[in-house]
């Protein structure tokens, strides 16, 4: 006689697990980036990556925005596409790279230098990371560069990393 009433009792269970109540709430990190990923369609909603990521936490956003912006008439024919996906982002929202030969992500410093290595540059220690690191693309002031730039900018390579083999 106690199957029927364990039966019932795993039905309850479930149905009491799969209600908004105890749903899990997105991170701080999954707002932000949502918001990230569509940053022009946000910022034309008005709405900030503060107010976005609250209403986000709470559960009472999507990740796209409520309204659509109107195309802009005034941006000029020869102004380059935006891609439609999200971006990849840096892998910290610190200073953002400013100087020549400096990128926000892996992707457009492996564009700009395909036959050179990649590397990890700490701005502010001018220290660089190889791909192995666990530094690589996370101190808080830094950008992705090609070795020979960073080199030739007084940035030097870690001294407790060995370079990748075939480097």
């Amino acid at each position: 006689m106690k199957t029927p009433f364990v039966a019932v009792m795993a039905v309850i269970g479930l149905a009491a697990l799969a209600s908004p109540a105890f749903a899990q709430t997105k991170t701080i990190k999954a707002c932000q980036d949502e918001w990230r990923a569509n940053r022009a369609a946000m910022q034309a909603a008005g709405k900030t990556e503060t107010a976005y990521v609250a209403a986000c936490r709470a559960g009472t956003t999507s990740a796209q925005p409520t309204t659509t912006p109107a195309p802009s008439t005034a941006t000029p024919a020869t102004a380059p596409a935006r891609p439609t996906g999200p971006v990849a982002a840096p892998a910290r929202p610190s200073a953002a790279p400013n100087g020549a030969g400096q990128y926000a992500t892996e992707a457009l410093a492996k564009a700009h230098c395909p036959s050179d290595l990649v590397v990890w540059a700490n701005l502010s220690s001018k220290i660089y990371h190889f791909s192995a690191s666990k530094s690589y693309g996370k101190t808080k002031s830094g950008a992705y560069m090609c070795e020979k730039d960073a080199v030739s900018e007084s940035i030097r390579a870690a001294k407790n990393e060995k370079r990748p083999a075939g480097a």
